[in-house]
């Protein structure tokens, strides 16, 4: 569920309301309701079109937003793991956070073979 985007590796927040057990909206009022602790670097929006389009790439299903999709950074990612506050939240984010350590780690090793 890490995608790339821009050059970024992202979690979108429909796909880490899934692993949170949340509703997508609950994702997105945690970001509105603590707009201190997610600059604009820790995430950005998507349109439905790009959202769409992503998704498709992986075969997986579609759903539209009358706002669009947020796509998170890894910072924006351990930043909402501060806020949401569940014992599966905690798993999950240390999960999420251990996978983009070995990304970088496989990126870095196969950066070096080149």
């Amino acid at each position: 569920m890490i995608y790339e985007i821009d050059g970024k590796k992202v979690m979108l927040d429909s796909d880490l309301a899934k692993l949170y057990n949340v509703e997508t909206k609950r994702i997105n009022e945690a970001v509105k309701n603590n707009p201190e602790k997610f600059p604009d670097r820790y995430l950005f929006r998507i349109t439905d079109k790009e959202y769409n389009s992503l998704k498709s790439k992986i075969s997986t299903s579609k759903c539209g937003s009358r706002k669009g999709h947020t796509a998170f950074v890894e910072q924006g990612v351990y930043m909402l793991a501060t806020i949401l506050k569940s014992d599966v939240a905690t798993e999950v984010s240390i999960r999420i956070m251990d996978t983009f350590v070995r990304m970088r780690h496989y990126i870095k090793y196969n950066d070096q073979k080149k």
